[in-house]
């Protein structure tokens, strides 16, 4: 009889501890409000934080809502930033030190109101963004150097190299993909930097390049975390650049830079194709090869053709295999009264993370009012910064904003949870006609949503990015875990909202 009393008091003690529970569960996502950060077009208000945050309620209303669901999770997420390329290092690096050092705090630090951007693309020696061509093996005609005796990341210690340090003492824990635009031109078909293939003799003294620029690196104290084979390998009206067909992309991952990264003991990611989302046979025939698969991380793209569904074609094939996202050029008309961001934030933020990257790199970090420097013969000539230098005085773009609406709220380790897309099915719950009391459910086949994506991030926080590409002011309408909230978003305005 005592065991029985004894078991029974526990079954009630647990049973009030379960209601209280469920009871407690009931009320909390109706104590939550959410913090909203919006920009709207005509410039009144930029990447600002409301004054006043908006509460989950009960009450559902009548519009169809952003389900979002952090039970359902996709990716992690690596981080959002741009290249850092030796142009924009360059004039970053004859700014005051004192602006210099508020610009770049502004830019990676995670706390304060600063954006906090944690991912940077270098490139192994110079781009087309560069005051002149250079790599860190150039040599006089007719010479060569196997051994890379005269290898040198001179040119580097120049800007980039200084700069990165800076950044580095902002963010160290910041991730750096680096990307070569052309070999040496001694170890090219046709010894030029524009252009031409590399030399079959080249493929073993190309891989001990790219091992000696990450060590050399390291020894800066700049970690590279990954690589990419080849910028636009199908490109080759770039000055610098060189090509690769598909067989020889995997032959040199296959046979060269594999092998030589495992036996320098690199934990490097490789990554490969590095082009456009209207080629997604190059990485998966790449990818089709079990013994260079092996050695590979995963795929990046850009965006100046084809799909962005391209990403989701290939995680389809491989879901075994990363995507990234690793360049796409952004402008705007200096002096525009208005920033038409929300078409880009629906193509980049919400495209790009909807469709599996891990990453979203813009190009580039800087230049001046010219769009200066580029390369001649091939260099960009319309490649806005996403900050203007002019001397120490600094305009924000567009694709600063576009990348800060999310690299503010988005740490590294976040993953991508799962929200209501404008074309997914949706349930619609109104009242009876006749018995107001009685609910009615419709299945709806497009829920029509604004563009969105949403986020849990390592602190546990939901983070969620919404662009209204309408002509009209839109109500966000947030479902989350049974609770309703409702937020007013004028015609091509972005918000980002976290609770």
């Amino acid at each position: 009889m005592y065991k029985y009393i004894k078991n029974q008091r526990k079954n009630i003690l647990f049973a009030i501890l379960l209601l209280s529970s469920v009871g407690l569960q009931a009320q909390s996502p109706d104590t939550r409000r959410i913090e909203s950060w919006v920009t709207y077009p005509d410039r009144s208000l930029l990447l600002a934080k409301e004054q006043i945050t908006t509460p989950f309620e009960k009450n559902e209303g009548k519009q169809l809502p952003i389900v979002v669901d952090d039970r359902q999770s996709f990716q992690e997420i690596d981080g959002f930033g741009f290249a850092l390329t030796e142009g924009s290092a360059f004039h970053l690096n004859r700014m005051s030190s004192t602006e210099r050092a508020r610009i770049l705090r502004e830019l990676f630090s995670t706390d304060g109101n600063n954006v906090g951007i944690n991912y940077i693309r270098l490139t192994i020696g110079a781009s087309d963004l560069n005051n002149f061509v250079y790599t860190y093996n150039d040599l006089p005609d007719g010479e060569t150097d196997f051994e890379l005796k005269k290898f040198s990341l001179s040119h580097d210690l120049d800007d980039v190299i200084p700069v990165m340090k800076e950044i580095l003492r902002i963010n160290p824990a910041i991730k750096i993909m680096a990307s070569p635009w052309t070999a040496p031109a001694w170890m090219k078909v046709g010894n030029n930097y524009r252009g031409g293939a590399l030399k079959p003799e080249c493929y073993g003294v190309y891989a001990n390049y790219f091992v000696k620029y990450i060590q050399e690196m390291k020894k800066q104290g700049i970690m590279i975390d990954a690589v990419t084979i080849q910028n636009e390998p199908l490109n080759s009206r770039n000055t610098p650049s060189m090509s690769y067909f598909t067989e020889e992309h995997a032959l040199f991952v296959k046979e060269h830079l594999g092998p030589a990264f495992e036996k320098a003991g690199l934990q490097t990611k490789i990554i490969v194709f590095d082009h456009n989302c209207d080629r997604p046979d190059y990485p998966l025939a790449i990818l089709s090869d079990p013994e260079t698969a092996r050695y590979v991380d995963g795929s990046a793209f850009h965006h100046y053709r084809g799909e962005i569904s391209t990403m989701s074609t290939v995680h389809l094939a491989r879901p075994d295999k990363n995507i990234y996202f690793t360049e796409q050029m952004v402008t705007e008309k200096p002096g525009s009264p208005e920033i038409h961001i929300a078409g880009q934030v629906k193509r980049l933020v919400v495209g790009v993370m909807r469709n599996w990257s891990r990453n979203l790199i813009l190009w580039n970090l800087a230049a001046d009012p010219l769009n200066d420097p580029h390369t001649d013969n091939g260099g960009c000539s319309m490649c806005q910064g996403a900050i203007t230098i002019d001397g120490d005085q600094v305009t924000r773009n567009l694709a600063y904003y576009v990348v800060a609406h999310a690299s503010k709220f988005v740490p590294d380790g976040s993953v991508r949870i799962a929200s209501t897309d404008g074309y997914d099915r949706a349930v619609d719950l109104t009242e009876d006609e006749e018995r107001p009391e009685i609910k009615r459910a419709t299945l709806i086949e497009h829920s029509h949503v604004l563009p969105n994506v949403a986020f849990k991030t390592p602190q546990g926080k939901i983070v969620l990015v919404v662009a209204n590409d309408t002509w009209s002011v839109s109500t966000v309408k947030i479902q989350y875990n049974g609770a309703y909230a409702s937020l007013k978003l004028p015609p091509g305005a972005v918000g980002t909202y976290i609770w």
